[in-house]
């Protein structure tokens, strides 16, 4: 049995949610503006690991980490062979298919035969479209999607949007929702089976913590982007 657990944290987005459940658990002494990359609590026998949220899912499934911290979106893009046992109800996002507001006005997404298509999730881009019957061409960008059909690089991007003010300050606006994402929790499949107590321990603390802090629910409107 190990004398800590390796939790990955994702640098970023999702940073403050996780650090306040950890709080809650009295995990603290955690400096945001180190560039140390680990912290060590040595009470709570737990050993944090902040990382780019697309590592967190390698860092677990080889055994780096016991757990993660990771968004939904991460997941169905890579598909790590990984456990998945808690959505912590934080960070809630859409991913998006967007274009420019005035070829919105004069476009029919039915009439769709191929498109070119910048993003940072080739493999749910590619599967949207060809679930469709229409051929993509993706573009695969790691920053500054929205960029891409200002420049003519592609007409329409797929991203994640939290409240949309990106897409509309860029001109673009919302096609179709793919998918909708969390944070979720991971778990190493050989840690779940050696670390069985401290990882379950784990896992019950923070879905306790997660549930206490548990948004509101989002009402259901019109879907953005949709013509009056």
């Amino acid at each position: 049995m190990k004398e800590q657990l390796t939790l990955a944290l994702p640098k970023g987005r999702l940073l403050d949610a996780a650090l306040r459940l950890l709080h809650e658990l009295g995990v603290d002494g955690i400096d945001q503006d180190s560039r140390k990359l680990i912290f060590t609590d040595v009470r709570r026998g737990l050993r944090l690991l902040f990382l780019k949220p697309t590592d967190i899912p390698a860092y677990v499934l080889y055994g780096a980490a016991d757990l993660g911290i990771v968004g939904k979106d991460v997941l169905l893009e890579q598909e790590p062979d990984v456990y998945e046992p808690l959505d912590l109800g934080f960070g809630f996002c859409r991913l998006v298919v967007a274009e420019p507001r005035e070829l919105w006005e004069r476009d029919d997404p039915a009439k769709w035969s191929w498109v070119r298509v910048a993003t940072k999730y080739p493999r749910l881009a590619e599967q949207y479209f060809t679930d469709r019957g229409i051929q993509v061409e993706i573009v695969h960008l790691d920053g500054s999607i929205e960029l891409a059909p200002l420049v003519g690089l592609a007409e329409r991007i797929v991203d994640l949007v939290q409240s949309g003010e990106t897409l509309r300050a860029n001109g673009l606006v919302e096609v179709a929702e793919i998918t909708r994402s969390t944070a979720r929790l991971i778990v190493n499949r050989a840690s779940m089976k050696t670390e069985h107590a401290a990882v379950t321990g784990l896992i019950d603390e923070l879905k306790a913590a997660a549930g206490r802090n548990a948004p509101a629910p989002l009402s259901n409107g019109p879907p953005r982007g949709a013509r009056a």
